[in-house]
């Protein structure tokens, strides 16, 4: 067994997949392309901002044909898949320089890996773009893709080659890992990049600072999430709902919901 930082934390992820094999055979397993690249970037930003809301890409690449972007988030957020189509927009807008001209010069790929899992509890998801005839058939427009990956979910029925990065990313988190158990050599060089031995003290630093700004960005969700169930607990005893539905509705206690006050 080898002792590892997980990947978990946005520092650490970003350690591994920044190297440029890594990300290549990342990225061809999941869409398919043989990116012709020397570097990936971190922390990535457009100068001008592109829209109202600033946005910073973890990790991203770009060759001549193709533009691709991985994001990693852990803290579990209610509007993520909202949050990575804007990326995936801006990605795609900041190559629209003339209204004489919609189509971008680069198609984009946009991969998010979701390591505190899903609501939905599946594996991965797809959005495509691609128009389609009143019978299902792609009219090859449009390839730009976002994927969105949860390797908590990750089961049996996962193919490959998907389910070999998907068990190993899931096999971080808990900071060990049986890298006899896979083939990919490109996997077994993210095992080795983030190998707890090599976690610079910097690194170390920032893993504790994501740390903490998670389990304060959780409780707020978890606030938020109280306040909602609150509000529709309230709703549902304002229309004469029997108190037991609603606390099974709701999840709110019998005690809390005899505290509520309208």
């Amino acid at each position: 067994m080898k002792k590892v930082a997980s990947l978990r934390y946005g520092v650490i992820f970003k350690k591994a997949f920044s190297n440029p094999d890594v990300f290549k055979a990342f990225v061809k397993d999941f869409i398919g392309i043989e990116l012709k690249i020397n570097q990936v970037e971190t922390e990535k930003e457009f100068s001008p901002i592109i829209g109202k809301v600033e946005s910073r890409f973890d990790l991203f690449a770009e060759d001549i044909d193709n533009r691709v972007i991985v994001d990693i988030q852990h803290v579990r957020y209610g509007d993520h898949y909202d949050r990575f189509l804007h990326y995936h927009c801006v990605a795609l807008l900041e190559q629209i320089a003339s209204s004489t001209n919609y189509r971008p010069n680069l198609r984009v790929f946009t991969i998010v890996v979701l390591t505190s899992g899903d609501k939905h509890k599946v594996d991965m998801t797809t959005t495509d773009f691609a128009p389609k005839d009143n019978k299902g058939n792609p009219l090859n427009e449009l390839q730009h893709k976002m994927i969105i990956l949860s390797p908590k979910y990750v089961t049996d029925e996962t193919p490959e080659p998907y389910r070999e990065w998907l068990l190993a990313i899931a096999d971080s988190l808990d900071e060990e890992v049986d890298e006899t158990a896979y083939q990919r050599k490109e996997i077994r060089q993210v095992f080795d990049l983030i190998e707890q031995d090599l976690v610079s003290p910097k690194e170390r630093f920032q893993m504790k600072d994501e740390y903490g700004m998670e389990e304060l960005q959780q409780d707020k969700f978890e606030q938020g999430q109280q306040t909602k169930a609150l509000e529709i607990a309230r709703s549902l005893l304002a229309k004469g709902f029997d108190p037991a539905t609603i606390a099974e509705i709701t999840g709110i206690s019998a005690d809390e919901l005899a505290a509520i006050s309208f």
